[in-house]
């Protein structure tokens, strides 16, 4: 007899999967070395993608006698109120990722489950997207690209809504593991400044590493600015990217009253998550050319329905869309990272050390584990 089961959520990969044996954050491929770990400690692993809807999935029926449940950010189960009261052996759950907002947390601290996720295993892969989006937008990839497979030959249609990434104001909402990497990657490009917010100011020899670098690349030092006042600095930059957390300060943030602050013409860059934003607001500045357009891959719910007002937006000009699904964190090598990190979670819990990593830990004990570790997430 089994010690406990373990649920594993995960998207269905199908042929693709069976192709690439190193897309491991699929059911077919199981985060790779995870089953037979599993089994070896005496547990049952149950592995699934159905997840909705609440409360008849497959999801509901194996959580009712699970002590453990993994899932990604990028194809989440929702971890509610309503499913962990219907759990009641349920002791941890761990995100194969970063991000572990699908979780209740207040609800998973009442219970005392412990809520973990791979911190770090993202930062590169999801800095990298960032760039890339900001260039899909700012250069107006999207729709030369569509002339070119349409064969189409229009180069003042795309031309017209095209600029250079140099001499811009870019600014970041948050400046953490992933934000910092995006103002570090971005200095290449010789933005006439670089501005962030963030609840703390950045060490003194972060911001001079980034200074330096300006100088040494580009002859300008002094780059990097901290503000204050988040509507302030919207209204300063050419294009805002989003790289913070969700939490009760930051859900919704980027609403009708903020975006109205942004410059008329600038972009919104959001790899964070999508309920940062208000939707339909987003898609009205978009569609009526106050944002010269949106990009990023995060949605709410994940995955987004069809009717979803970002997949149809687009800038009256030209362009303006540069969404893809959940896909910035989850690069074959990000997938390689979580699922060694899942694996190490699991060893410190099967253990019975509890000894995590303390920036891997979200929730512990009844508590927030920041209150006690202090990790900037």
């Amino acid at each position: 007899m089994a010690k406990g089961k373990v649920l594993l959520v995960l998207y269905e990969g199908g042929e693709h999967a069976i192709q690439e044996r190193k897309l491991l954050g699929s059911l077919e491929n199981e985060l790779g070395i995870i089953r037979g770990y599993i089994e070896e400690q005496g547990y049952e692993l149950v592995s699934t993608s159905d997840k909705d809807p609440e409360p008849n999935s497959i999801v509901d029926k194996e959580l009712a006698d699970a002590e453990i449940v993994i899932t990604t950010p990028f194809f989440p189960a929702y971890i509610t109120k309503t499913r962990i009261a219907n759990a009641p052996k349920l002791k941890m759950a761990i995100t194969a990722g970063v991000g572990s907002d699908h979780v209740d947390l207040n609800a998973a601290n009442e219970r005392k489950i412990t809520v973990t996720e791979v911190t770090g295993s993202n930062v590169v892969s999801v800095a990298e997207h960032v760039i890339m989006t900001i260039l899909v937008l700012v250069r107006n990839f999207v729709p030369a690209h569509e002339q070119a497979i349409n064969g189409k030959w229009d180069i003042a249609a795309a031309a017209k809504q095209e600029y250079d990434l140099e001499d811009k104001v870019i600014s970041t909402v948050g400046a953490g593991r992933i934000g910092y990497r995006v103002l570090e990657r971005l200095v290449a490009f010789n933005p006439k400044k670089l501005y962030y917010y963030d609840y703390q100011e950045l060490p003194a020899d972060a911001i001079k590493k980034l200074n330096d670098l300006s100088l040494i690349l580009n002859g300008r030092g002094d780059i990097v600015e901290r503000v204050a006042d988040l509507g302030d600095m919207v209204s300063r930059s050419d294009i805002v990217t989003i790289n913070c957390p969700l939490h009760e300060k930051s859900r919704g943030l980027f609403n009708k009253e903020l975006i109205s602050k942004m410059k008329k013409g600038s972009y919104l860059v959001n790899t964070a998550r999508g309920a940062i934003t208000i939707e339909q607001d987003v898609a009205d500045a978009v569609n009526s050319g106050h944002l010269a357009g949106y990009g990023g891959d995060v949605w709410y719910p994940q995955p987004a329905p069809p009717d979803h007002p970002w997949r149809s937006m687009k800038n009256p000009y030209g362009g303006g869309n540069a969404m893809t699904p959940h896909v910035s964190g989850t690069s074959l090598d990000a997938q390689a990272r979580y699922s060694q990190g899942v694996k190490n979670i699991l060893e410190s819990y099967f253990t019975g050390k509890h000894d995590y990593r303390p920036q891997d830990v979200i929730v512990i004990d009844g508590d927030y584990a920041t209150k006690a570790y202090g990790q900037r997430k």
